[in-house]
């Protein structure tokens, strides 16, 4: 059986609003873009490919 590798980005402020796939994301893992909020308690998993988003620094308060 094949498992899913998972991969983990570190993210910062200045990539808020977040969201899976990246654009530099090779074409053949794209699936539907998908907006996740990682200032929630600083990490977050896409439902699509298991991509971990770690964010770094201070996590903003408020909106942008």
């Amino acid at each position: 059986m094949s498992e899913k590798q998972q991969t983990t980005v570190e993210v910062t402020a200045q990539d808020l609003p977040l969201h899976c796939p990246q654009p530099n994301a090779p074409l053949w893992s794209r699936h539907p873009r998908v907006f996740l909020d990682v200032t929630h308690n600083g990490e977050v998993t896409c439902p699509y490919c298991s991509a971990r988003y770690v964010f770094k620094g201070e996590l903003p308060k408020g909106h942008h």
